[in-house]
């Protein structure tokens, strides 16, 4: 299982961005991934965000091994073809590290879109509009035209120049069963976000039957805040203090660096082929976590 970090955008500093992602490469995780929001959510609109593709170009530059990704683009924020054009472009300058994930968003996303006069979908069609935004893109980054659907209109393309072969991986992000099996019949990977270890598992179970109906093969991946101590008091004591302070992630996972090796092998076992973390606390939570890896890989 690889094991990547999401990078720290809503700091508004593109320094400290950067050198964490070379931080990261240098202690061994395998991708640094970026949120995709205008502003935190459910902060006011004056609270700081990098833009997550623009971001994830200036990371390519600057690293050379690990993965880049979007976890996860937002459908409707962009049209389809800008974000298979975007993709694409990551793709060649990373040389072939480029991750797109996708997903709908959510009611908290509301004011974000209002903030910039981008249109929100309701719930009714923020589904059938992320399945003709996958199917678009995809045909796309495999030099086809997009014949056109009820949302994303018709697009011939083609991007030039291509990706290397074969192209970003294309993830879906969502908890709903029934992004689970969007995923499942469209995309490379499925991604849970935030999920306890019984729910991730049951769901990967899902993503897997239904992608066999289909004759499909498709992974299933895991991302949340990790809030990870010394040990259980100090861990404890770090999820008491986000609690308090009532910061963003109610659903975190906290315990001490042995607990998340644990968790993280039940997520290999359950089936998952990536984790991606936000480290909760200090910047050391990093180098922390690191510590894991080895033992995580020695299991393959």
């Amino acid at each position: 299982m690889k094991v990547g970090l999401i990078l720290p955008l809503f700091s508004g500093d593109p320094a400290k961005v950067l050198a964490f992602a070379r931080r990261a490469e240098d202690l061994g995780y395998d991708g640094v991934f970026a949120f995709d929001h205008f502003f935190p959510p459910g902060a006011a609109p004056d609270r700081p965000s990098l833009e997550a593709f623009s971001t994830l170009a200036s990371v390519a530059a600057v690293t050379e091994r690990i993965a880049i990704g979007t976890l996860v683009a937002r459908a409707s924020l962009r049209p389809a073809g800008l974000v298979a054009k975007l993709a694409t472009s990551l793709d060649d300058l990373s040389g072939g590290r480029m991750i797109l994930g996708l997903g709908t968003g959510d009611a908290m996303n509301r004011s974000e879109h209002d903030a910039f006069g981008v249109r929100f979908l309701d719930a009714s069609e923020r589904r059938p509009h992320l399945v003709e935004t996958v199917r678009a893109v995809r045909a796309l980054l495999g030099g086809e035209a997009w014949v056109g659907g009820s949302w994303v209109s018709p697009m011939h393309g083609p991007l030039l120049p291509g990706p290397p072969s074969p192209g970003p991986p294309v993830w879906v992000g969502g908890f709903a069963d029934a992004v689970v099996r969007i995923a499942a019949a469209e995309a490379d990977a499925w991604n849970g976000w935030g999920m306890s270890l019984p729910e991730f598992t049951r769901k990967t179970d899902l993503m897997r039957r239904s992608a066999a109906e289909r004759s499909r093969t498709v992974e299933a991946t895991w991302a949340g805040i990790v809030v990870v101590g010394r040990d259980d008091d100090e861990a404890e004591a770090m999820l008491e203090e986000r609690r308090r302070r009532r910061v963003w992630g109610s659903n975190a996972w906290a315990g001490s660096v042995r607990s998340l090796t644990r968790w993280l092998e039940g997520l290999e076992t359950a089936g998952a082929s990536w984790a991606v973390l936000v480290p909760a606390g200090a910047p050391d939570r990093v180098e922390m976590i690191a510590e894991v890896l080895p033992r995580i890989r020695g299991r393959a």
